[in-house]
């Protein structure tokens, strides 16, 4: 801001429209981006010190302009700290457009080890690309040509592939070569952007040349002094730039060798002090001392030359000097002569320069050393002690150029790159003379320190009020500490120990004169008058000089005091009389524009009044035409609505008649249809007698059927109870191996029991077919001679074909039984086929003791599956029986109606002697009764047929994907409201239960989409609670057979359960509320089979999703028992910290997959709604199947049994209780407690001191529920 000032005050044009003071400002950006970067204070500041001349002319303009700068932070190109900053113009760059970053080949600037050192990559506020643009723009005006930024932004781009070139070791001992091919892509880019030859550039990097007098010997450098070698080479190059640029700006800027007067700012880095302390902080901090000593000096001493000069009384003021702290640095045998010194000797270390220096200043009170530390030394400035780390004093105080790279450069193609490492003159480069950066930047300092000497100094500190870089926040404690370490609150106190107020004669009467005019009349006196003037006032302790009045702190305040409130009561005085002046012209305005008004209003009045009337007289015409008008049209309307009116009543009394008449007819037409329809009904009444006792007959032959049946479901019920057996005898197996071989000998006798019953069923069903083929064979010849002897009329009855159809339908109800019974012997194989294979793994089981679970858990399969065919099994056998109740339509139409004449009186049909079939005269009732029914089956059928339909849409619309709303089913909701609106429940016989369970099992033959198997598992849970809340049981159900006990107890327990169910929460909150309040349903026997077949498919989508999950993790628990070898060798090689997190992630990588499994199920599972008890069950169950698995691998493996595997599984098992974390409890349960065993069995393993643990400890402490054994 100082800058943009002076250059406006003084600007003048300069050459090709760029005036000097544009390019004065436009200096700051372009310096600011090569030399500014962010710091933990700041986040743009200067790390070089900068001191700008700004020449001016006689005429007082701007005539030329030089920029000088101090000490460029060399080591923050190559190394930084979270969270600062690289310089900005590397981030700039990286963030310039695309084809510039094309250009150079350049990417994020995350990727460029130069940058990615630290974690701040942005800083808000700050828009790089927009810089990168300001930066360029600002070149353009300084006189940096496009050719010449060019080359600048390609050799900032070469540092940054520079700063990724890394190195391995090489074939040979201490030698390097290129690590890898991203290595070689940024050797060859970095060649490519200095135009310089690629394989020299990797010579310089891994090799040194030594010149001796007979030959010149090259020797290799290891990876770590290649990569120092890297780092000098950047340093050294960006150095370089930095100092053309500042070059160039002064050549384009101009000096005028002429110049009268000049004005220089110098901005310079300020005090420092952090955690580590380096060689810049110690030449930092020393630049503040002598610019401290510099601003001491001359505050005292304007102080004591004003006091001498105004003669006035005054004493010595005591300030600190800080002459002992430049001495400690500067002078002959201090720091920097000791650093110099210990630079020069090849084998000095900063070990050896540490203990120089604490030999040397042991009894220095300005300088101290640490009590914990061989290298660390402490200096106490004047703003507080600072401690410096020695570490790298050596490294940074040399200057110098390696010789490889200085030949490297000058011989580029470039010429921009050549003309920064010139060629050295034969006698600098035989000159043995030391050269050091601290001894070059003491005679800098000491130059500046001339300059300022020499003119008059003006200081402005600048105070950050708050560490947060944020606006309206006052930190006392940090400013106080600034305004300490800039040294001002020691000015302060020098300027207030004297006269920090001073005022001229003039100044002063002009000022303070008001407080008492009288004192000035007749006198022309200004010294008199300030005498006169303080005298008046009071005040003590003042000095009046020969043109000053010098005044204590505080006494300005007070006159000033004095003063304001005589101005104010004048001010006062002032603002009345003007008020009133106001308030008086206001008036005088206000009257005259009410006269005005007044006149103009009373005018409008009479005006209005006068067109009042006019507009009266008009309207009295106007009514009388309008309601001449409305009275004509008022009898117009009266008169058509009166003809209208009489045409209607003639027309409705015309169309009464006409209907009458109408209807006589019809009357008498319908009068004599019924008369013939009568006659007709008696005859076909006769007709139907002789059926009503053949159907009677086959009544009482499907009740015996039925009774047949219902003896099966009683031996179903045994299997049940055989299933059962076998379950308890599955559990002991458990825990008493030694009874195996009994078990499965039951389970023999079990499935041949069972067979046995079921081919003693198939013979009986084979029985009654036949006996129902001889009674069909029997009827068909009696119904064709009775059809030979009727008259003509009774052979279009349709009796046969029913009978054919009937049999014809046993006979495939016999086909389905023989089907089912083949399919039951296959079954019965393939049991007897896994049986030897269970017998088989018996025997390999009796050897081996760790295998024992796993083969309990195969033997529960097959207890499984022989439990879900023996359902299967219970659901053909409801299927035939409600077939079986069905078998005869005509027989259920005489069930519905119970209280009918022809069930009580029952018809007696006789042959006469000529075969013709008659009736007795009885038989009327029966007759007319069947009519009827006959005629209430017709709007029956077209109701049937309509239900037909809306299942047909209920299906087609269930088999498509309908999601869910707000989490509910909307497949579920929609099948059981239609389901309860069709009342499908209370029905007797219906086919909609089978075609739904159809649907569902179409919908999930495909067993690996575990998005459509989850869909449906919500769904069917859904529809199965509905039933569940809804159905009740009716006297009715107690004949069908006992309800079975699932496979997955989890799902008797979840979903059947008590009011504490999981279930009822999510009954009430997902479903209830969108379907209403759930009333109770009298189930029936369809009702009931639909439900427990919905369980049963409920069972099957459960276990194909925990199926398919334990496919997927199977293959993966293998590798997560043992630690990869190589990512424990990985640990010993390479940078510690890098090798450890990529072997971290490599050890885990296995786990991290089963982890990624399961959240893709979990994911699946709650986007389609499945409710969480099932969720839980699911994992629950997963969680034990791999602590199965583990626990066996890790007994069966010795070699797993080691600490360092034991760590990688603690690791793996540590991402699955994040996991269950992850999850909740409400969808994970008691996952984690299923791997207790799989724990403890690693937490044994990883336990140090193993042998000091007794068997009692280990036993009761560390695994309590494993059960090992010792030997």
């Amino acid at each position: 801001m100082l800058m943009r000032y002076l250059a406006h005050l003084g600007g003048r044009s300069g050459v090709e429209g760029r005036t000097v003071e544009q390019q004065v400002l436009e200096s700051n950006p372009v310096l600011e981006a090569f030399g500014n970067a962010k710091t933990v204070r700041n986040n743009n500041s200067s790390r070089f010190g900068k001191f700008v001349e700004i020449q001016f002319d006689k005429t007082g303009r701007i005539s030329g302009a030089a920029i000088r700068t101090y000490l460029l932070e060399r080591s923050r190109v190559c190394q930084i700290n979270t969270p600062e900053r690289n310089y900005h113009c590397f981030y700039f760059l990286c963030a310039a457009p695309h084809e510039d970053t094309q250009r150079y080949k350049l990417a994020d600037a995350r990727s460029f080890h130069y940058l990615n050192q630290s974690s701040c990559i942005e800083v808000e506020g700050i828009n790089d690309a927009e810089e990168y643009l300001a930066t360029r723009r600002a070149m353009d005006i300084v006189g940096i040509n496009e050719e010449e930024q060019e080359a600048i932004f390609r050799v900032v781009a070469a540092v940054l592939h520079i700063g990724n070139i890394n190195f391995a070791k090489g074939k040979e001992v201490d030698s390097s070569v290129i690590q890898d091919d991203n290595s070689r892509f940024h050797l060859n880019t970095a060649s490519e952007l200095l135009e310089c030859d690629c394989n020299n550039l990797e010579k310089a990097l891994i090799t040194r040349e030594i010149v001796t007098p007979e030959e010149i010997i090259t020797r290799t450098l290891d990876p770590e002094s290649a990569l120092a070698s890297r780092d000098a080479l950047a340093k050294t190059i960006y150095s370089r730039l930095f100092d053309w640029i500042v070059e160039k700006i002064n050549v384009s800027i101009g000096q005028d060798p002429n110049s009268k007067q000049l004005i220089g700012v110098l901005d310079i880095y300020g005090f420092e002090s952090f955690k580590i302390n380096s060689f810049e902080q110690l030449c930092i901090n020393y630049t503040n001392e002598k610019l401290q000593q510099h601003f001491n000096q001359h505050v005292f001493k304007m102080e004591q030359e004003e006091y001498t000069r105004e003669e006035i009384n005054w004493s010595y003021i005591e300030f600190v000097d800080n002459q002992d702290v430049l001495d400690l640095i500067e002078k002959k045998g201090g720091l920097i002569a000791l650093l110099d010194e210990a630079c020069m000797f090849p084998r000095s270390t900063h070990e050896t320069f540490a203990q120089k220096l604490y030999t040397t200043f042991k009894n220095n009170k300005r300088f101290v050393k640490p009590k914990l530390s061989r290298t660390d030394f402490t200096v106490v400035h004047y703003a507080g002690d600072v401690t410096y780390q020695a570490d790298h004093f050596l490294d940074k105080n040399k200057d110098y150029v390696v010789a490889e790279h200085q030949d490297l450069l000058n011989a580029s193609s470039c010429p921009f790159v050549a003309s920064l490492f010139p060629t050295l003159p034969e006698e600098s480069s035989k000159s043995s003379k030391f050269s050091s950066i601290g001894s070059r930047f003491k005679l800098q300092l000491q130059s500046l320190m001339e300059t300022l000497s020499s003119t008059e100094p003006h200081y402005i500190r600048c105070v950050k009020p708050n560490n947060l870089l944020k606006p309206a926040i006052f930190e006392n404690t940090n400013v106080i500490q600034q305004l300490r370490c800039g040294g001002v609150l020691e000015a302060i106190r020098i300027s207030c120990a004297g006269y920090p107020t001073r005022k001229t004669f003039y100044e002063f009467v002009n000022r303070f004169g008001v407080l008492g005019p009288e004192l000035l009349e007749g006198s022309n006196d200004d010294k008199i008058a300030c005498q006169k003037i303080l005298e008046k006032m009071k005040l003590e302790n003042y000095q009046i000089g020969k043109t000053k009045v010098f005044l204590r702190a505080g006494q300005m305040a007070d006159l000033d005091a004095r003063r304001a409130e005589v101005l104010g009561k004048a001010a006062r005085i002032i603002q009345r009389l003007m008020r009133t002046y106001i308030a008086r012209k206001q008036f005088v305005l206000v009257r005259r524009s009410t006269t005005h008004l007044q006149s103009f209003v009373r005018g409008t009045l009479v005006r209005n009044l006068y067109e009042c009337m006019r507009r009266e007289a008009a309207a009295v015409k106007i009514q009388k035409n309008v309601r001449r008008h409305k009275a004509r049209e008022s009898y117009l309307l009266l008169q058509a609505a009166t003809v209208t009116l009489q045409t209607g009543l003639r027309a409705m009394s015309a169309r009464k008649e006409f209907r009458f008449r109408k209807e006589t007819k019809a009357a008498v037409h319908i009068q004599a249809r019924w008369r013939c329809h009568r006659d007709y009904s008696h005859y076909k009444n006769m007709q139907r007698a002789v059926l009503t006792y053949q159907c009677a007959w086959r009544q009482r032959l499907a009740r015996r059927e039925l009774r047949n049946l219902k003896m099966a479901a009683r031996e179903t019920g045994a299997l049940k109870e055989a299933k059962d057996k076998l379950e308890k005898r599955v559990e002991e197996l458990t825990w008493r191996l030694g009874l195996e071989k009994r078990l499965r000998t039951d389970l023999e006798e079990a499935k041949a029991q069972e067979i046995a019953k079921l081919q003693e069923t198939l013979h009986d069903l084979q029985l009654q077919v036949e006996e129902a083929k001889t009674m069909a064979t029997k009827e068909r010849e009696a119904a064709r001679k009775a059809i030979e002897e009727a008259p003509p009329v009774i052979k279009e009855t349709p009796v046969l074909v029913e009978d054919t159809e009937k049999v014809n339908s046993l006979t495939a109800e016999v086909d389905q039984l023989k089907a089912l019974l083949q399919t039951e012997r296959q079954a019965t194989e393939t049991a007897k086929k896994e049986h030897a294979e269970a017998e088989r793994r018996n025997e390999e089981l009796m050897k081996k003791f760790e295998g024992a679970e796993k083969k309990i858990e195969q033997l529960q399969d097959t207890a499984q599956r022989l439990e879900e065919k023996a359902t299967n099994m219970e659901s053909e056998n409801k299927v035939l029986r409600q077939q079986a109740v069905a078998i005869s339509p005509t027989a259920k139409a005489l069930a519905a109606y119970p209280k009918s004449p022809f069930q009580l009186r029952t018809p007696e049909i006789v042959n006469a002697p000529n075969g013709e079939v008659k009736s007795s005269p009885d038989v009327t009732p029966i007759s007319l009764n069947l009519k009827e029914l006959e005629a209430e089956e017709k709007p029956q059928k077209s109701l049937n047929e309509k239900q037909q339909e809306n299942q047909d849409l209920l299906i087609k619309c269930v088999s498509q994907d309908l999601g869910f709303s707000s989490g509910r089913a909307i497949a579920a909701c929609v099948i059981y409201r239609c389901l309860l609106h069709w009342r499908s429940f209370e029905v007797e016989r219906t086919g909609v239960f089978d075609r739904i369970i159809q649907t569902i099992g179409s919908a999930i033959e495909v067993q690996d989409n575990n998005d459509k198997l989850a869909y449906w598992l919500s769904n069917s849970s859904t529809l199965l609670l509905l039933l569940q809340r809804t159905l009740k049981t009716t006297g009715a159900a107690g004949l069908t057979p006992q309800r079975r006990r699932s496979t997955a107890a989890s799902f008797g327990r979840g979903i059947r359960a008590s009011p504490q169910s999981a279930a009822r929460p999510f009954l009430g909150s997902r479903l209830i509320g969108g379907l209403g309040d759930l009333r109770q349903v009298e189930a029936k026997y369809p009702a009931l089979l639909f439900k427990q077949q919905l369980t049963a498919f409920l069972e099957k989508i459960y276990g194909m999703i925990r199926d398919n999950l334990k496919k997927e993790i199977s293959p993966l628990l293998g590798l997560c028992i043992q630690a990869p070898r190589t990512s424990r060798a990985s640990l010993i090689k390479g940078s510690r910290s890098q090798a450890n997190a990529l072997a971290q992630q490599t050890l885990i990588a296995h786990w991290q997959s089963i982890v990624k499994i399961l959240t893709n199920y979990l994911n699946v599972l709650k986007a389609n709604y499945v409710p969480s008890f099932l969720i839980s069950k699911v994992f629950t169950q997963i969680f034990s199947f791999i602590n199965v698995q583990l626990f066996n691998s890790l007994l069966l493996r010795r070699e797993c049994c080691s600490f360092s595997n034991g760590e990688y599984v603690k690791a793996g098992l540590a991402e699955l209780e994040q996991w269950c974390i992850y999850a909740t409890e409400e969808y994970a349960g008691s996952s984690w407690e299923e791997l207790k065993h799989i724990r403890q069995a690693v937490g044994f393993l990883v336990i140090h001191q193993k042998p000091k643990k007794t068997l009692k400890e280990i036993t009761n402490d560390l695994c309590p529920v494993s059960d090992f054994e010792f030997t």
